[in-house]
């Protein structure tokens, strides 16, 4: 690595990013611009593995003996937990991770940074959650972390939305028995005003994608936040500000966790 150019060689070590699908994916480029400024090297690609195919993909990784590590997103966050030789208190709380260690003797370890990523994000950009009503779309990997780590930092309530009634009951249900204090629900009331919403579905990763929260919630005055990473205004961004609500983009919260991804993969 030299004037903060990436040059690769047989010393290089590699670290990925595993999705399907990748077009729209940022993290590669943030994490080699933060590689070449550290003079690391290093490189991240771009890993396009269907969901059929995760299985052999990740068992492969560990032959790689210059591979270090992968970011994993949408829609393997969970689908992953199953394939890896340990995982954190983070993951087993959330069901899901978004990032592996290879380990010298060939056995892969997950973590899980999502959750306390959104909470950076939104701080680094003067948001806090204590206190908030929340209205949260996403029971997925995704979405859990952010309901564990939105109690965890003192969010009053949380309501969660998901196409699949019955797994948005459960994960409510895990987060009020972990956080008393937090009241969390599945009902959403006609007229309820909230301070923040979130999508933390795919929706609005592709083209045509609904915009997957109710129009009633878009109020002015609310903070309106997207974890896709789809350009800078996905299509609920688009429709919160225009209806005069405050929006956060996706790549906050992914800028916030680069560092700590790298970190954990590098040991």
């Amino acid at each position: 690595m030299a004037d903060d150019q990436l040059r690769i060689s047989g010393r290089t070590g590699i670290t990925g990013l595993i999705g399907d699908p990748i077009e729209h994916i940022r993290a590669p480029l943030m994490a080699n611009e933060t590689i070449a400024r550290r003079r690391l090297d290093l490189v991240m690609v771009a890993m396009h593995v269907t969901a059929a195919d995760l299985p052999l993909a990740i068992g492969g990784l560990r032959s790689w003996s210059n591979f270090h590590g992968a970011i994993v997103t949408m829609p393997h966050k969970s689908a992953v937990v199953r394939l890896l030789d340990h995982v954190s208190d983070e993951v087993k709380e959330a069901g899901a991770c978004n990032v592996i260690r290879r380990e010298s003797d060939g056995r892969l370890v997950g973590t899980l940074f999502d959750g306390e990523g959104f909470i950076a994000g939104l701080a680094a950009n003067g948001h806090v959650v204590a206190g908030n009503h929340v209205l949260l779309a996403g029971a997925g990997g995704a979405g859990a972390a952010i309901a564990f780590s939105l109690a965890r930092h003192g969010a009053s309530r949380i309501t969660v939305l998901n196409r699949t009634v019955h797994k948005a009951a459960v994960l409510a249900k895990r987060v009020q028995a972990a956080f008393v204090n937090c009241e969390c629900t599945t009902s959403v009331e006609d007229g309820a005003r909230y301070d923040l919403v979130i999508n933390a579905t795919s929706l609005g990763m592709r083209a045509g994608d609904d915009v997957p929260l109710p129009r009633s919630a878009l109020r002015p005055g609310v903070l309106v936040a997207d974890i896709v990473l789809s350009g800078e205004r996905t299509p609920l961004l688009t429709q919160a500000e225009s209806l005069g609500c405050a929006i956060h983009a996706g790549r906050h919260m992914l800028a916030a966790q680069i560092d700590w991804m790298l970190h954990f993969m590098l040991g």
